[in-house]
């Protein structure tokens, strides 16, 4: 067989064997259950985040929406550029330090975690977000905006890169009193939770 053929054979069998999984994966979001929720709240209740997302509720208690937007313009243009000192505070921040410390103590299971003040701007991420507001996306509206206790997970995705299927669960964060202070995403690699079941 030549090469060239060979090659597509195998480019079409991995391109089945994705959409298979794929198909089969992305009716399972039933993989999220009361113990991993459980987990990740009590990763929310750690102080970090508890104190990370109230002092932020505080610096930015009242922000128009021009001023949130500003922010937003703000963070995208700063992802272009090499001198990006808002970025540079959100990673930097312990909330992100300890959201990165989680994501690889997780060993492939979260694959991004973000949370986010009560205007949905980011508190801290385990990695850059192409946002730095999401109070506009159903992520936060259908987490935080629905109170305390709130879960919304999104649909499951394929990610070709590393042909897996992974779900955003997101949560309201809430203080000690049940008060919503802000909301969180954890992605989660579904094809790691299955193997892991």
């Amino acid at each position: 067989m030549q090469k060239p053929l060979l090659i597509a054979l195998i480019a079409l069998l991995n391109t089945v064997q994705f959409s298979i999984a794929q198909s089969v994966y992305s009716q399972t979001t039933d993989l999220i259950d009361q113990t991993l929720i459980t987990q990740m709240r009590t990763i929310l209740e750690h102080p970090v985040v508890q104190i990370s997302v109230n002092a932020q509720n505080r610096k930015y208690k009242q922000l128009s929406q021009s001023e949130i937007d500003a922010l937003e313009q703000r963070w995208r243009n700063e992802s272009t550029q090499n001198d990006q000192p808002l970025i540079a505070a959100a990673l930097n921040s312990p909330a992100s330090t300890y959201l990165t410390q989680i994501q690889a103590e997780s060993l492939g299971l979260f694959t991004e975690i973000f949370i986010t003040d009560k205007n949905g701007l980011n508190v801290g991420q385990s990695a850059i977000t192409s946002d730095y507001w999401q109070g506009d996306e159903a992520k936060f509206q259908r987490s935080f905006g629905e109170g305390s206790g709130a879960v919304f997970i999104d649909e499951a995705e394929a990610h070709e890169a590393t042909n897996t299927i992974r779900v955003q669960v997101n949560l309201t964060i809430s203080d000690a009193q049940n008060t919503p202070i802000g909301h969180a995403t954890f992605e989660v690699n579904l094809t790691e939770l299955a193997r892991r079941q």
